[in-house]
């Protein structure tokens, strides 16, 4: 723990000539003043983690707002001493919070490290995240189109800044309505860094045998095989429009066979020339030429073939330029909504999500939950099956 908490204040005592935060009042007064916060702060700051200031739960842990001796609200997230997620999640968020500044990426303020507690503290977003929008049974209010296009276009431009931008290339790996906080303007901010990938120098893929995302915005070759590249984000984000446009989850039961599968019905409504019943029927009024070709979009960046999707800048360019046509898509991948079934003796799975649990029966087999965040390590002798499995 000493060595880490070294190693973490000398990035930070590196970053403060970058000037990512102001020094907050209740920060440890040394070389990294204003990026280190005291436990005893935060515990004030949050009336002691009070349920009542819980605003939600992930995969890490829990999140509480607090609100600072100097008036600045803030946004704490509490790693749980019983989370799977640990010290490498715990890390990896800091260490890329600290290399990228982006008005689409939320802003890490500083972190708390004493024994056994560890916590991010972030600027806090009054909106929550876009799912609360999208999905809740007490939603705040329906988003009117012209917003749901904004969120699109700055999720956009929050991903080209990670895939092409940034000092280093970043995939997030866990693109989904929940990572997407909104600010007092409804801005959207990418959120949740737990899970994401560095690419150093030129690399652009690697495969990968330590399997981390969301059961339904996996993109098939990463789930299947490992995969992993730009391209994985994009898939995802190929979901997330597709849901902003339906107003929906990515699988829902609930409406019967053929709707459930929300990448699945786009599909078929698309080929039929009947893509703008997919539509939120909450909308009063929308702009059909955007939201068609936000449906057409969404389907270009899913498709099977992880060659043929669109990289972020492809995106940016198509949703900025009136004189851009977009290319016909090809077959989606698996359905969005893809469950493995993972066979072997050496495998573990990790189950991120706290509120969900994994089931294993006596034939050796261990499947995720249903709509899970998750982290599955298992060997190159795996065999993997996909199987049906709730989107979030």
């Amino acid at each position: 723990m000493m060595g880490f908490l070294s190693r973490l204040k000398a990035c930070l005592s590196k970053l403060r000539s970058g000037g990512l935060a102001s020094a907050v009042d209740g920060a440890h007064e040394d070389d990294s003043s204003g990026l280190f916060f005291e436990l005893r702060s935060l515990q004030i700051a949050t009336n002691f983690f009070s349920e009542l200031n819980q605003l939600g739960h992930g995969g890490f842990g829990p999140v509480y707002k607090g609100l600072m001796p100097n008036g600045q609200e803030i946004a704490v997230k509490k790693l749980s001493l019983t989370s799977r997620q640990g010290m490498r999640e715990f890390t990896n968020e800091v260490k890329l919070l600290l290399k990228i500044q982006h008005k689409n990426l939320v802003m890490l303020l500083g972190c708390c490290v004493e024994d056994p507690e560890k916590m991010l503290v972030y600027e806090y977003l009054p909106n929550k995240s876009l799912d609360t929008f999208l999905f809740s049974k007490n939603r705040p209010a329906t988003l009117d189109w012209t917003t749901r296009f904004h969120i699109i276009t700055g999720v956009v431009r929050g991903l080209l800044y990670l895939h092409e931008e940034a000092p280093e290339r970043i995939i997030h790996r866990d693109i989904k309505a929940s990572n997407i906080l909104l600010d007092e303007h409804l801005n959207p901010k990418i959120s949740d860094f737990g899970l994401a990938r560095l690419f150093p120098g030129d690399d652009t893929h690697l495969n990968t045998f330590r399997i981390s995302g969301t059961h339904g915005y996996m993109a098939p070759e990463y789930a299947m095989r490992g995969y992993l590249s730009v391209k994985t984000d994009v898939f995802s984000f190929g979901i997330v429009v597709l849901e902003i446009v339906g107003g929906r989850k990515n699988h829902n039961i609930q409406l019967g066979s053929e709707k459930a599968d929300l990448l699945g019905y786009a599909w078929k409504l698309y080929q039929e020339g009947r893509q703008l019943e997919l539509v939120d029927p909450s909308l009063p009024k929308y702009n059909r030429d955007e939201a068609a070709m936000c449906i057409q979009l969404g389907l270009l960046c899913c498709q099977a073939s992880y060659s043929e999707r669109p990289d972020m800048n492809s995106v940016h360019l198509m949703l900025s330029s009136d004189s851009f046509n977009l290319p016909r898509p090809s077959r989606p991948g698996i359905q969005g909504r893809v469950g493995h079934w993972t066979t072997t003796t050496n495998s573990v799975l990790t189950n991120t999500n706290t509120n969900t649990n994994a089931t294993s029966t006596n034939t050796g087999v261990t499947k995720a939950s249903t709509g899970s965040s998750f982290v599955e390590e298992y060997s190159r002798n795996s065999i993997s099956v996909s199987s049906i499995d709730e989107g979030r």
